[in-house]
């Protein structure tokens, strides 16, 4: 076994920390298998920024819907890849893409309004769905104007911590501006 490969009962741990809501386990995911995620999409589109938008909402799927795994039907690993792959082929084929702005007219102002007023509601349903201390973390930093530093000496915790809260409080509400990354989740194992 690969230090990349988990056992099953590390695939167990790690769901039943993701459904208690903690963001160290989040980050946890994240580092082990972001690369994993990005590195499918990323073969799928051939595109960067769209494998970046793939990641994020892969993470964010896994964050809001944690119960989804089911670790009797095979590694988180492959579920991940799973994800990625259906949220790449899903964007890929016209359904996670919109159109510039300006390619077809200008556009429209009630339509623009309205995806902004959504994504709005979008983000603040994250923040609220965040644990208390990754959204701590957040609120320091960006309601407080304090940096990685000194969030982390006010939350008692070590800089890693918070660079870690941080990073990932920043993603899962950059997903508030992807007006895909809430639709109904793929499930795992059928056909994309």
């Amino acid at each position: 076994m690969t230090k990349r490969d988990a056992s099953p009962h590390w695939d167990r741990g790690m769901q039943q920390r993701l459904v208690h809501g903690e963001a160290a386990a989040l980050g946890e995911l994240y580092d082990r298998f972001s690369s994993l995620v990005h590195g499918l999409a990323h073969q799928v589109l051939g595109d960067e920024r769209a494998a970046d938008h793939v990641t994020r909402e892969v993470f964010v799927h896994v964050w809001e819907h944690p119960e989804a795994y089911d670790p009797r039907q095979g590694p988180l690993r492959a579920w991940l890849a799973a994800l990625a792959r259906r949220f790449a082929l899903r964007r890929l084929h016209g359904g996670g893409t919109a159109a510039a702005p300006g390619a077809q007219g200008s556009p429209d102002p009630v339509a623009l309004g309205v995806r902004r007023a959504s994504a709005a509601a979008r983000a603040d349903r994250i923040v609220h769905s965040m644990p208390v201390p990754l959204r701590a973390a957040l609120e320091l930093a960006y309601f407080q104007r304090r940096d990685y530093r000194q969030t982390a000496a006010d939350l008692g915790i070590p800089e890693d911590e918070a660079r870690r809260r941080l990073r990932l409080g920043l993603q899962l509400l950059s997903a508030a501006h992807d007006t895909n990354a809430f639709d109904a989740p793929p499930g795992y194992g059928g056909a994309a």
